[in-house]
């Protein structure tokens, strides 16, 4: 009986652990590709690199503590539940001659946990608008180069979003003002887009083994 429970428990676990991981909107799928070869940021930040990483990406603009309590939703909501994946970072733009403003949030952020994977990037103007019209959304910046939604690069620099979104059918961002939002729509999306290179990952360790 005990050895039966024990083999129930084995099999059973995976599975559940696997339906919670992807649950949501788009459940078992891939995260759609919404816009392809969006621009890198190393090009003109050599401390940032999009390559290889899954990377949340907002637009602080000019004043960024404006953005502060964005900052903070998204760090309590995102950067802490995913922030302890390596292949995972959350990168903030910032126009050239914010830096020390960009420097004290960062400081406050560090007193609500650690921030070794929150990075700020600081461009020209022209830089932080060529780099937005990168994405092809269809947000736009405000007069300060900021705006409250971030957005989700996987580690191809492709724009994933939604496009059958209960609300705004195709979705390519997320309202870092709305507490729901993020954990309604966002959660559920950057959990999706983790599992799915985690399974493409194991698929590809399993044919080198066969």
């Amino acid at each position: 009986m005990k050895k039966t429970v024990v083999l129930v428990i084995l099999f059973v676990f995976p599975i559940v652990a696997y339906l919670f991981f992807a649950s949501g909107v788009n459940k078992f799928g891939k995260l759609p590709i919404l816009a392809e070869n969006v621009a890198n940021i190393a090009a003109w930040d050599s401390q940032v690199d999009l390559r290889d990483k899954i990377t949340i990406v907002g637009f602080l603009g000019k004043e960024p503590n404006a953005k502060k309590g964005n900052v903070f939703n998204l760090n309590q909501k995102i950067y802490k539940r995913f922030g302890k994946f390596n292949d995972f970072q959350i990168v903030m733009l910032v126009p050239k001659g914010s830096e020390e403003e960009a420097e004290s949030l960062k400081l406050e952020l560090g007193q609500l946990s650690e921030v070794e994977k929150w990075h700020f990037a600081f461009g020209t103007e022209e830089e932080i608008v060529t780099f937005f019209k990168s994405l092809g959304t269809n947000i736009t910046l405000d007069e300060n180069l900021s705006t409250p939604y971030v957005f989700i690069i996987d580690k191809d620099q492709n724009l994933r979003g939604r496009t059958d979104d209960e609300d705004e059918g195709v979705k390519y961002g997320f309202d870092t003002s709305s507490v729901a939002e993020l954990n309604n729509k966002m959660v559920d999306d950057v959990k999706i887009i983790l599992a799915e290179y985690r399974l493409a990952l194991k698929k590809n360790n399993a044919d080198r083994s066969k």
